[in-house]
Formats: structure tokens, C-alpha cells, sequence
């Protein structure tokens, strides 16, 4: 029988039911060990953008079924810590900052993000602390007041700081209160028909969905790289952009580097060259805050309205909606706000998912939301605007009932899953991709590249 939540994550994205029947999982007990069921998310994430690659290679190659698509457990587990996995000529990452953990306050808890610079200085400045400050600074004045009010005035400030929160005090608060009333996935006709079509598949011996469809990568942190490593997986170009005074994290860009190639461009300075790479452009994905890229002429609207029948997909996330539309929030501190934390702790403190859950399943149903658009363009040449949100995927995860069969048993081993490959950035331990149907691909074209080092051109 199909798990209710592989069910419920194919019906947000708008697939037809029959097709889960070419769904098969491959169940693995205690990979993901949590209260919540977290294993089960994850599954249902791949599982179903599993079944939208293959779905959409079959149109594409003119098959007469789809072929069938495979989640390993295994795989989906390992590819979910694939931040933590990753070795760089045998170093392991650096995936928090010092001041990026967990805080006593004068009353309650509070979970900070620190691991960009300028988030470190605002949370900093919020406190009237110097850019040396030491972490025992911080905690002499959080001790000296309320979470709630530590949050609003970190936050004030532009920093990232989240007091820990019941999922019953995130229910009734306004912005738990419009993320319940919203789909898992959103998705929109989006902008005036075009004549845009998708070239069929022909004569390659791997099936490759979205080969030759063209991605402009406008994402940061994890989900939204996720997504597009996972187009990119499949066959895409996918460029990513940054602005060249925001670098990102060394080793974060080379877990979600695969398969992409990356540049900078000064948005406000470049539009020239924007213009030229949103013209050719089949998807734009974009993983700021919502509303920080519209003044770039970067708003679903404005993109659709000047580039017909363009697939926009936004991932954000506290969403587009509600008194935190415009808050910046990373995976750990949705799980602080949306009662996550306090289910996986105990009396004595916090707790948190046994992976970044939120950010990688996300990611992965983005790429789900994106390749299903693509064939619903196919038939209409309608654009799409494809929307999720982290605190939405949070609220899937704390609403499904009943425990995670994870709980109790063996120890899970992930070294079946992980690969190694020479890159320009070192020698790479990664893990595999967990996105499997029949005569798809089984890794990426290419490794990551340096960030920045490739030319603001389609390749």
C-alpha cells in the first residue's frame, strides 16, 4: 500500500494518482530516528520528484509507459546528510558557526544563525556587542531576558534569532495560523500563453527529463540548490548566480554544486547580461526572501509578464504570506518556531530532526513542482509559478499522524551510499543521488566548480 504521505505530496504537486502505481519504495528501518515522521517525509520528497522525472522523460521520449521510478531509503537518508557527508580531500565540513546553536534565555529558549558574516554582525549588533564578542557574551545577556523579546529585537536588527515555541503556541500564532490554510505546493498559470515547446528525447542512451532546458539558479543556503542540483541531475543547464559581494560558504557550495556551473553578477549593475540569460531561460528559481529580488525586475510577475510562458518557482522560508512574509529564516529555526524542536527534545532542553529535513525535502519537491510544470506547459504553453515554503513543509511533517516506524532499531550504515570523484575543488566523498527510475541517470555529469568561476553565459 502507498504511504498516505507519498499520496498526499503527489496529490500537492497535481499528479495523477494511477501513476504512484510506477512508485517503488524500498524501506530501510532506523535510518532517520526521530518522534516525528521524518523517514516518512523524506521518502515521499524523492519518492514523488522521482516519479515527476520520470513521468516527464516518458513525454519527452514518446514512451508508451512510464518507467519506473525507485526510492531506497538508503539513499534518500544518506542524500538528506549530504552536507554532513561531504569530504573535501578528506575534510570533513563546517556546517555551524559558533554562534549558530542553541541559547538559555531569561526565560526560554532561543536559537540563532550565524554562519554568513553579515547575519553574525547583526545578531552582534543587536546586543551592542563588538565584532570580537565571544559566545559566553552572548549568553550573559540572553540570560538577562525573554526569548520572545531577544527575537524581535535580533530580528529588528536584521539578524536571525527564533524563540522555541510549542506547536500549540505556533498554531495560534498569526503566521503558524495562515501557513495551515495554504497548499503544500502552490502552483499557478502564471503570465500569457507562449510557443514554447519541449524537444523530444532522441537516440540518448540515458533518459535525461530535462535535458537541454535551461535553469537560472537565484538560490542560497540549501533547499532551493537542492532543487536545482536535482535538475541539473536530470539533464539541465543550470547556472547559478550570486551577487559577487555575498560569497557563499565554501562548503555548502560544494555539496549542492553538482552538476552546475556558477557565476556573479551585480544585479542592479549587470541587467544587460540578466536580460540576455533570462531571455534563453526555460525556469528561474529563486530562494531569497520574498520581495528582496523584486526591485531587479525578479518578481514572478514581472517575469512572466516580459518572458512568456517562463516556469518560476520561489521557495522561501515562512512564505509569501503573513506578518513573517519579509523574515529571513534558515531550516533550524523553522523547526525552533514551528514546534518541532520542543517534540524532538525533552523536559530539560530543545531538541531537533536527525537532518536538515526541512531544507532537502523541500528541495526535492520544488524540483517535483518544476519538472511536473514542464509538462503541464507542454500541453498549454501556459508559464507556472511553483511556491513552497518551509514552515508549509513543517506543518505536513507535525500533521501526519501516528509515530515513525524509525523509532528503535539497528543502527543505519550510509557507507553503500556515498561516491568519490577528483573535482577542481579536491578529491570529494559525496553522497549519491537519491532520484532513481529506470534508464534515468545515476550521478551527475560533472563535479562542482569553484564559485564564481564560470562565464554569465548558457553553456
Amino acid at each position: 500500500m502507498t504511504d498516505p504521505m507519498i499520496k498526499s505530496a503527489w496529490a500537492a504537486l497535481g499528479g495523477d494518482p494511477e501513476l504512484l502505481a510506477r512508485l517503488v519504495s524500498v524501506e530501510r528501518p532506523a535510518a532517520l530516528i526521530a518522534h516525528l515522521p521524518v523517514q516518512r517525509l523524506a521518502r515521499a520528497c524523492v519518492g514523488t520528484c522521482a516519479l515527476a522525472a520520470a513521468e516527464l522523460g516518458a513525454l519527452r521520449a514518446g514512451l508508451g509507459a512510464v518507467p519506473r521510478a525507485v526510492v531506497d531509503d538508503g539513499a534518500v537518508v544518506t542524500a538528506f546528510h549530504s552536507e554532513r557527508v561531504l569530504r573535501i580531500d578528506g575534510r570533513a565540513p563546517v556546517n555551524f558557526a559558533p554562534l549558530s546553536r542553541w541559547w538559555r534565555a531569561g526565560y526560554g529558549w532561543v536559537r540563532t544563525h550565524a554562519n554568513y558574516p553579515h547575519h553574525r554582525l547583526r545578531l552582534l549588533g543587536a546586543l551592542g556587542l563588538p565584532d570580537g564578542a565571544e559566545p559566553e557574551d552572548v549568553e550573559r545577556l540572553f540570560l538577562e531576558r525573554p526569548a520572545l523579546e531577544i527575537e524581535e529585537a535580533v530580528y529588528a536588527a536584521g539578524g536571525l534569532a527564533v524563540a522555541l515555541r510549542t506547536p500549540g503556541q505556533w498554531a495560534a500564532h498569526p503566521q503558524g495560523a495562515e501557513v495551515a490554510r495554504r497548499p503544500l505546493v502552490e502552483r499557478a498559470p502564471i503570465g500569457a500563453a507562449s510557443a514554447r515547446e519541449l524537444p523530444p528525447l532522441e537516440g540518448e542512451s540515458t533518459l535525461l527529463p530535462a535535458a537541454g532546458l535551461r535553469v537560472l539558479d537565484l538560490t542560497r543556503v540549501l533547499a532551493g540548490p537542492v532543487a536545482t542540483r536535482t535538475l541539473a541531475l536530470l539533464g539541465a543547464d543550470v547556472l547559478r548566480v550570486d551577487g559577487p559581494g555575498l560569497p557563499e560558504l565554501p562548503d555548502q557550495h560544494a555539496d549542492t554544486g553538482f552538476g552546475k556551473r556558477s557565476t556573479t553578477i551585480e544585479l542592479d549593475a549587470d541587467t544587460k547580461v540578466l536580460e540576455e540569460l533570462l531571455a534563453s531561460a526555460d525556469v528561474v528559481v529563486t530562494g531569497y526572501r520574498p520581495g528582496a529580488l523584486d526591485r531587479f525586475g525578479l518578481s514572478p510577475e514581472a517575469l512572466s509578464e516580459r518572458y512568456p510562458g517562463l516556469i518560476v518557482a520561489q521557495i522561501s522560508a515562512w512564505g509569501t504570506y503573513g506578518p513573517w512574509r519579509e523574515r529571513r529564516g534558515f531550516d533550524s529555526l523553522v523547526q525552533v518556531a514551528t514546534g518541532i524542536a520542543a517534540t524532538e527534545g525533552s523536559t530539560m532542553e530543545p531538541g531537533a530532526l536527525p537532518a536538515q529535513a526541512l531544507d532537502h525535502g523541500s528541495g526535492y519537491l520544488m524540483a517535483a513542482g518544476i519538472l511536473r510544470a514542464l509538462g503541464e506547459r507542454s500541453r498549454d504553453g501556459q508559464g507556472r509559478l511553483v511556491r513552497l515554503a518551509l514552515a508549509r513543509t513543517a506543518h505536513w511533517l507535525t500533521h501526519e499522524a501516528g509515530p515513525d516506524p524509525s523509532l528503535g532499531g539497528p543502527k543505519y550504515d550510509q557507507d553503500v551510499w556515498l561516491a568519490e570523484r577528483d573535482s577542481p575543488l579536491g578529491r570529494l566523498r559525496y553522497s549519491r543521488p537519491p532520484v532513481s527510475f529506470t534508464g534515468g541517470p545515476t550521478d551527475w555529469a560533472t563535479p562542482p566548480v569553484p564559485w564564481g568561476s564560470s562565464a554569465a553565459t548558457w553553456s
